[in-house]
């Protein structure tokens, strides 16, 4: 049994690390977030337009900051310059804060509660942001080429 655990965690550990990291991420974005509903709206559950603005604002620059660092660490395990990922990482995290806002505002609009919208936001913005860094911030592909080009010559 633990060898099969073992099996499927070595096949699927970058998968496995991301939502890890995800469910971390995701702790410290609703928890910039509601602290910040507190102290700035006093805890409400129903925002306006520009409450949810902030909000996300909020929720998606502590996000981008904690994710960038554990997901360079653990689950890409990248060596290149931060000079060169970052501002990848941070272009493809304002198209999936594009996306929360999006989808906020929509929720907003249709008085749901804010926690079902913050919750159905979060899913289609992790499985963007995997998507994103995987083909486009952390893309191991371009730099085993080049090694495997090195290691033939």
């Amino acid at each position: 049994m633990t060898k099969k655990i073992k099996e499927l965690y070595a096949r699927y550990e970058e998968i496995i690390v991301y939502l890890i990291v995800g469910v971390m991420t995701t702790i410290v974005a609703w928890a910039a977030k509601f602290l910040a509903n507190a102290v700035l709206f006093d805890n409400t559950m129903y925002p306006t337009s520009a409450e949810n603005l902030i909000l996300s604002t909020i929720n998606w620059t502590a996000g981008v900051i904690f994710a960038y660092f554990a997901n360079r660490r653990f689950v890409f395990k990248s060596r290149e310059p931060m000079a060169k990922e970052a501002p990848k990482f941070v272009l493809s995290r304002v198209s999936t804060w594009i996306l929360d806002i999006v989808v906020m505002q929509v929720f907003t609009l249709l008085n749901v509660h804010l926690m079902v919208g913050t919750i159905v936001s979060a899913v289609l913005v992790t499985v963007a942001n995997y998507v994103f860094s995987k083909l486009f911030v952390f893309n191991k592909k371009s730099s085993g080429k080049a090694e495997e080009t090195k290691t033939e010559e």
